[in-house]
């Protein structure tokens, strides 16, 4: 039979479980600014008629840890969120109507990051342009084989494969199926 004292005990132990979690799981995201048109690249604004907006907003982020105190790696760089956005859309070459965003989260370890967000302008003369344009449907993914997250167009067909297999959580089945995209 449990006593008094042993029962006080567990509660302020799960108490102090509590406070510790929401402690760890605490993060904050402050929006710092919405923007009409954002690029980091070599931008030829005399073919700017003949831009196109892409169909599907895009994200980059840069982040970097926080042990104790020390930040490992410095301070995230807004340019390499952008850039990351950006490239992840062949032709892209620039981002419109987005926000910019920093998130931060810290218990012993944690993390600073900038993140962009925002709808790819697309130059078609570019290589690769076409096929992002011609997309009705893009699926996001982060390519261990090249280390960036990048956006492929695909047709409706491969579209509802991905959605099947991601409803079934076959992981080795979305890897296998997204890193052989063209």
């Amino acid at each position: 039979m449990r006593t008094i004292n042993s029962i006080k005990q567990i509660s302020t132990t799960a108490c102090l479980a509590v406070v510790i979690a929401s402690f760890i799981m605490t993060g904050c995201t402050q929006r710092f600014v919405d923007y009409t048109l954002l690029s980091t690249k070599n931008v030829d604004l005399s073919k700017a008629g003949t831009f196109k907006r892409g169909a599907n907003r895009v994200t980059g982020e840069d982040g970097r840890y926080i042990i104790i105190f020390i930040p490992t790696g410095g301070r995230p760089h807004l340019k390499t969120a952008v850039d990351r956005a950006i490239e992840s859309v062949p032709g892209a070459v620039g981002l419109v109507d987005g926000v910019v965003s920093a998130r931060g989260w810290w218990f012993i370890i944690g993390e600073n990051a900038i993140i962009v967000e925002g709808t790819p302008l697309i130059d078609p003369s570019l290589p690769g342009a076409g096929a992002s344009l011609q997309a009705d449907r893009m699926v996001g993914f982060f390519n261990p084989n090249t280390g960036k997250q990048e956006t492929k167009p695909v047709d409706k067909p491969t579209f509802q494969k991905i959605k099947e297999l991601v409803q079934r959580h076959d992981d080795a089945g979305i890897s296998k199926m997204l890193l052989a995209l063209p």
